[in-house]
């Protein structure tokens, strides 16, 4: 009698467990505490809603703070999968092997730990995988290209997918595994923009009218863990630093990822000064204008010749010398020829600025056109002295240059790349430049540092913001010494002129009475020196 209860009781409990695994997890599941050893899984209020909507959708993506025990959640989610239902195949994608082995391993401690009556028969049991007699199994992956292709899957963990660079393909991949049915929930801290994760999330929130392939958005930055406060917070920004405490807590995709120029700075542009052209011209209507031509102002042209292989874009900054503010922009896909009469009739129309042309392998087609046509304020470079050389940095007169050993356009080496970037962060930073582009803008959010290089995220261009930065480096080393050299020289003609006729001592003097053909002549000691040179 007492057996047959017993048995009984077993079943109800059984039955309970399996029709609702908050039951099940918070009475039977034990989890691996860092500190603590193995303990009660006591879901938090947030991880008991968030568990509601694994069952509830079935596509989730959750952007979250470290350590708020989602990814255990998950697995004790992934162990009820398999445990009371049948033929269940799950798969755990992280960013490298030991992450995604991680997430098995607590499942195979929450198994471990269950009541003897409650188990079924193991069939596999290893680092990366955990298959029972019933059919199910949950199996860990790196995030290569090829993860989760021709599976058919119950369900896909994809674990920190911000950090994977090949996430699109990934989920590319996995469309036709999931196309059975398979559920899907996605979890990960933020990393910057422009990233699938970031993409995903962006697109989930934007959507009004979900559908059953939709996914459906959880925030849980931080605070939302009962034992934390804002001292905790603030010591991690201790340990970590800012940026990488605001990656790792705060569950914001502006404060996150390796933006070389600040995104919150980046946000600032983009509500304070982005607006939309007056005016969209050219045949492909991709050049942008936010100020026509103001024949008292000073404009600088500066263009980055596109490869030629349909990946990227030809692109073309134009600034007001005096004021920083961009006034126009071009981004799009010119052959060589086209676009260095394309940048002729624009340089042309904006005051015969400056015109500097990136001289990269394809770009010296477009300089020859340049070249060839004779425009007479082409930018030319020192050939052995590339950054350091500012005082002959700039020579429209292309046969003069060739005494002085200059090459026309601007060199993008290993020297001059940190130079132009670094200073394209201090102008954007300070915000002492006008930006009216959203399309740089959003180029810029996704420039970011990759192995200590800056450069375009994976999947982007960064072709506005070469140009950019090239205009910004040459607004403020060449033009800017050029133009003191040129106000010092107006000084001193200024002060010779005024000190005609005094006597200056030591054999140095100008005569007031006797008027000379050429003012710059100038007597020293017996002789007559000539200071026309200066003019030059």
């Amino acid at each position: 009698m007492v057996d047959s209860n017993l048995k009984t009781a077993m079943q109800r409990e059984y039955l309970k467990c399996a029709s609702d695994p908050m039951h099940f997890l918070k009475k039977y599941a034990k989890i691996q505490h860092p500190t603590k050893g193995k303990i009660k899984f006591d879901l938090y209020d947030y991880q008991e809603k968030l568990l509601k909507k694994y069952i509830k959708f079935r596509y989730n993506i959750v952007l979250k703070s470290r350590q708020l025990g989602i990814s255990t959640l998950s697995a004790g989610h992934s162990l009820w999968l398999m445990m009371f239902h049948q033929d269940k195949n799950i798969m755990v994608i992280a960013k490298d092997k030991d992450s995604a082995k991680n997430l098995v391993t607590k499942v195979r401690i929450m198994y471990k730990e269950l009541p003897q009556w409650l188990k079924v028969n193991v069939m596999e049991d290893n680092k990366l995988s955990l298959a029972f007699s019933n059919g199910s199994q949950i199996k860990a992956m790196a995030a290569t290209s090829q993860a989760g292709r021709s599976e058919a899957l119950s369900l896909l963990l994809f674990d920190e997918a911000a950090f994977a660079d090949n996430a699109n393909d990934i989920w590319t991949a996995s469309q036709q595994t999931l196309a059975t049915g398979g559920d899907c929930i996605v979890f990960s801290t933020p990393k910057g923009q422009g990233n699938w994760f970031h993409k995903q999330w962006q697109n989930a929130v934007d959507e009004n009218d979900k559908n059953e392939d939709s996914f459906h958005t959880t925030e849980l930055p931080w605070s939302v863990h009962p034992e934390r406060n804002q001292f905790w917070r603030d010591e991690q920004t201790k340990k970590l630093g800012p940026q990488l405490a605001a990656q790792e807590c705060d569950a914001n995709f502006l404060t996150s990822g390796d933006s070389v120029v600040d995104p919150l700075i980046l946000q600032w542009y983009k509500e304070n000064q982005i607006i939309d052209p007056i005016e969209r011209a050219g045949f492909d209507k991709n050049l942008w204008v936010w100020e026509y031509p103001d024949y008292s102002k000073e404009y600088i042209v500066v263009a980055d010749v596109a490869r030629g292989d349909g990946s990227d874009y030809s692109a073309t900054q134009v600034f007001d010398v005096e004021t920083v503010q961009q006034v126009a922009e071009y981004k799009g896909q010119l052959g060589t020829t086209e676009y260095g009469n394309f940048l002729i009739e624009l340089s042309t129309k904006y005051n015969d600025a400056l015109l500097i042309i990136e001289n990269n392998n394809i770009g010296w087609a477009t300089i020859q056109t340049v070249i060839d046509r004779e425009y007479k304020n082409l930018f030319y470079q020192s050939d052995d002295l590339k950054y350091v050389d500012v005082e002959h940095q700039i020579n429209s007169n292309k046969y003069r240059a060739q005494d002085k050993k200059m090459v026309p356009g601007f060199s993008t080496s290993a020297k001059t790349r940190p130079l132009i970037i670094a200073k394209m962060d201090e102008y954007t930073r300070e915000k002492l430049v006008n930006i009216k582009s959203a399309r740089l803008i959003e180029e810029l959010f996704v420039f970011i540092y990759r192995n200590n290089r800056p450069e375009a995220m994976s999947g982007y261009n960064d072709d506005l913001v070469m140009s950019y930065a090239i205009a910004l480096w040459v607004r403020d080393t060449a033009l800017k010494l050029r133009k003191n050299k040129d106000d010092h020289q107006r000084s001193m003609m200024g002060a010779m002129i005024n000190m005609r006729g005094k006597d200056f001592g030591d054999g140095f003097s100008i005569s007031k009475n006797k008027p000379k053909e050429n003012p710059f002549e100038m007597q020293v000691g017996k002789d007559k020196e000539d200071l026309t040179w200066l003019l030059g």
